[in-house]
């Protein structure tokens, strides 16, 4: 193919959460299965420069690059789809933008030209449409617009696509734009209107879409596609139906059957006659979708009330799930209910326990008490970030007998840090993109748990963190059964810690889920797993 690359855009109407993300990854990997060299990127509306600093109840899961990005967590389904490594050119924010531009104005790049939406905000979105092709050669590049169209705040990302299509010339790109068809139970139907006034709000601001992706929950009839290629000024083929899926990974193979890939090529002039070979992810599929066996994991969390928080986590339960054969049931557990009264009632009825990652002391007791109640019931136990270093308090406090041990996040006056601030986060008032980001070296014991699981010494994971254990307290808890079974070959800092008297411990300082894909599962939630299992079938 020409270095130039075909540039594809996706949008979405009448209501947020449709799966733009998963449709983009969709096609990418249709697209990738086909011998294509495709990437994705997510621009979001909205005026914070990164997730990072969100709440995970406003936006859901933040998600970690290896050059230490804070991400949409969209930019995870790119790399579980793909099986890409993601970086800070897939992911752009309306504040990243304005950011940049006002940056420039202080500097005087303008020349004392007022700075206006138009051009200086639309050429800088240009800009960064095209800014990915410097970091690698790609023949497609897929670039998803975050919001909905009609949003004030996607207005600019939207007359920016219209210029940028206009530059390029004809078939170096396309719209595919995601809409809801809701279907009435009163009427027995589907109705086509929300689509139709998505498509003219998308008409009105000079960009039209080539391909309507349609999310239903019921078939569209044959008449029903010709209705909506009439009134969205599109060809019948390019109404694709996206019907609600069992899982999100079966929504490759929909897209497939629907065409879409075909569709996306025909309209781009690119002649490629390669078949797909997704063998093996309907291997996966089926083997997702045929469990021999199923058992209950318990995710104890602050925000479990939704899913995203912990999308990541779910996603690699998924794909650890598959590989032994199982279906992972993940029971949500608000830390804040887990005390003394009715810790038996609701551990009892799990086969291991995964201690989530978090900030802040509410429900910090809660995340102790499960963990005391895994170590001393042999029940596999996982503790992520923060859940490993709740695995420290706890066994300092009840194994080496420092009842008042702590981590200075959650008590500044404790006499016993066992997890306190690093050395490089002490001057730090920043709270925006300041912790420890990104992918770090991991050296392994041998023979340890953690060697076994990986099967190599030296390891590299992704971290999002500021506390750490106190290395001063680390040859007690080696003596006492908690041994470091991973550290990092620079700065000694523990990032693995297990109890080898125990039948599966493990608790790490970095995050696993961020690297777990479809096509290579991580290997500590697989081996999770296979230990949950063998508890159940216990």
């Amino acid at each position: 193919m020409n270095k130039t690359p075909k540039y594809i855009f996706v949008t979405g109407g009448v209501s947020s959460s449709l799966g733009k993300g998963i449709i983009s990854a969709s096609l990418a990997k249709l697209l990738q299965s086909k011998g294509f060299k495709v990437t994705i990127q997510k621009f979001d509306p909205y005026i914070n420069i990164d997730p990072g600093t969100l709440n995970p109840y406003e936006h859901g899961e933040c998600y970690v690059t290896k050059d230490g990005t804070e991400t949409d967590l969209d930019l995870g389904h790119y790399e579980r789809f793909l099986s890409i490594k993601t970086t800070k050119t897939n992911n752009t924010t309306t504040g990243k933008i304005y950011q940049t531009i006002i940056n420039k104005e202080r500097k005087g790049d303008f020349l004392g030209k007022t700075v206006q939406v138009i051009p200086h905000i639309t050429n800088e979105i240009k800009r960064r449409i095209q800014l990915i092709q410097s970091e690698d050669s790609y023949d497609i590049i897929i670039t998803e617009l975050g919001g909905t169209v009609g949003d004030i705040e996607s207005y600019p990302f939207i007359e920016a696509v219209r210029q940028f299509r206009w530059d390029i010339g004809e078939n170096n790109s396309l719209v595919i734009h995601l809409t809801l068809l809701p279907y009435l139970s009163a009427a027995g139907e589907l109705k086509t209107k929300p689509t139709q006034h998505s498509v003219k709000k998308l008409m009105e601001s000079g960009v039209n879409a080539d391909i309507i992706v349609c999310r239903t929950e019921k078939s569209i009839s044959d008449d029903l596609r010709s209705k909506i290629a009439l009134f969205c000024n599109v060809d019948k083929n390019s109404v694709i139906e996206s019907i609600d899926a069992k899982t999100i990974y079966e929504v490759p193979l929909l897209m497939q059957a629907e065409k879409l890939d075909k569709v996306v090529l025909n309209k781009l002039n690119i002649k490629n006659k390669k078949k797909s070979d997704l063998n093996d992810w309907k291997n996966f599929v089926d083997k997702l979708n045929n469990p021999k066996t199923t058992i209950n994991i318990g995710l104890i969390g602050k925000y479990v009330e939704l899913q995203d928080s912990y999308k990541s986590i779910l996603e690699s339960f998924v794909h650890a799930g598959a590989v032994n054969e199982a279906k992972v049931n993940v029971v949500p557990i608000h830390s804040e209910e887990v005390n003394d009264k009715t810790i038996n009632n609701i551990l009892s009825k799990v086969d291991g326990i995964l201690v989530a990652p978090g900030f802040g002391e509410r429900g910090i007791e809660g995340k102790i008490l499960s963990i005391k109640y895994a170590r001393e019931n042999n029940l596999p136990f996982l503790g992520i970030c923060l859940g490993m270093q709740m695995a420290v308090i706890e066994f300092a406090r009840n194994v080496l007998g420092l009842k008042d041990a702590n981590s200075t996040e959650m008590s500044k006056s404790t006499k016993n840090p066992v997890i306190s601030l690093m050395n490089d986060q002490l001057n730090v008032e920043e709270k925006g993109g300041t912790m420890r980001l990104g992918s770090w070296k991991c050296k392994l014991k041998k023979n340890s748990l953690a060697y076994s699981i990986y099967k190599k010494d030296l390891v590299s994971e992704r971290h999002r963190h500021r506390y750490e254990l106190n290395f001063k307290y680390n040859e007690k808890l080696n003596k006492l059964g908690m041994i470091s079974s991973g550290t990092n070959p620079k700065t000694g800092l523990v990032e693995i810690v297990e109890i080898p008297s125990h039948s599966w411990f493990i608790g790490v300082q970095f995050h696993p889920e961020y690297q777990s894909t479809v096509k290579n599962p991580h290997p500590i939630f697989v081996s999770f797993v296979s230990a949950c299992i063998k508890k159940n079938n216990q």
